[in-house]
């Protein structure tokens, strides 16, 4: 069985909007590239083609990941999401134990980090230790060097 993959409704249409591109672009923009090539003579001996076929393959690879993605894609619907725990989706206020430094981030999926937004991976380290934590929670992080406590001081829905 193939990964869920859980996006936002507007992470859901990028992705969408991505696969459009690559079929509707790039796709034909290659064929011209390999029509182009073929037009110079001997294939066998021809780099242009080459690189090509290869640029063709590579974006074949990709529109099918996409395309897989996209069937196994789930949109979350925000107005569910229960604020009692941190889940994905969820804004986390968190309080650096050691220096008292408090940071906000979104949980989100993977392919929807961004750090400078304040949208972190719920794969990542940070992410993976405040899933499922409670308002007032402490959350052991490991980190390069070592481990890390925050608290959770606040949870809203993102």
């Amino acid at each position: 069985m193939a990964d869920v993959s859980y996006y936002t409704p507007e992470g859901y249409q990028k992705l969408k909007d991505e696969l459009h591109h690559m079929k509707t672009v790039e796709r034909p923009a290659i064929s011209q590239q390999i029509a182009e090539a073929r037009d110079k003579g001997d294939l066998s001996e021809n780099a242009e083609y080459d690189a090509a076929k290869e640029a063709q393959g590579m974006l074949e690879a990709k529109i099918s990941k996409a395309e897989a993605v996209l069937a196994n894609a789930r949109i979350i619907d925000e107005s569910q999401i229960d604020t009692s725990k941190a889940f994905i989706l969820s804004r986390v206020t968190i309080k650096h134990r050691g220096n008292g430094k408090e940071m906000t981030y979104t949980l989100v999926a993977e392919n929807e980090a961004n750090l400078a937004e304040k949208k972190i991976s719920v794969e990542s380290p940070i992410g993976k230790g405040l899933l499922g934590k409670a308002l007032g929670e402490i959350a052991d992080i490991q980190t390069p060097g070592g481990i890390v406590q925050f608290e959770v001081v606040k949870i809203e829905r993102g």
